[in-house]
């Protein structure tokens, strides 16, 4: 199974084995990350799941679309790499990935 690693804000690190077909922000979930809020449960309804994508892994998770887009506008401190980590699925060419958690949520 991939891994993903979420480094919060205070410099915290969780590493977890997701599943494919899974999203980023539904493993934070699952393994209690500190701050991600997730207050929709993933519909792309909030900004509650923001991440920052690591530049390393940018090009592989991709940009968002409209909709995450717009949803990014509501999202505090948005960077160039920012994320709604409901909207990254897990496959296996993302073993690795680094998510950055901001200090906050919206």
């Amino acid at each position: 199974m991939p891994k993903i690693i979420y480094q919060t804000h205070d410099g915290g690190r969780t590493e977890v084995e997701a599943a494919e077909g899974s999203t980023v922000m539904e493993n934070a979930i699952k393994n209690m990350v500190p701050g991600i809020e997730a207050e929709c449960g993933g519909a792309c309804a909030c900004a509650t799941c923001h991440v920052y994508v690591d530049d390393a892994w940018a090009a592989k998770t991709g940009q968002p679309e409209a909709m995450e887009e717009d949803m990014l506008d509501f999202a505090y401190d948005v960077k160039p790499t920012s994320r709604l980590s409901c909207q990254i699925k897990v496959t296996a060419e993302l073993d690795g990935l680094v998510v950055h958690v901001p200090e906050r949520q919206a």
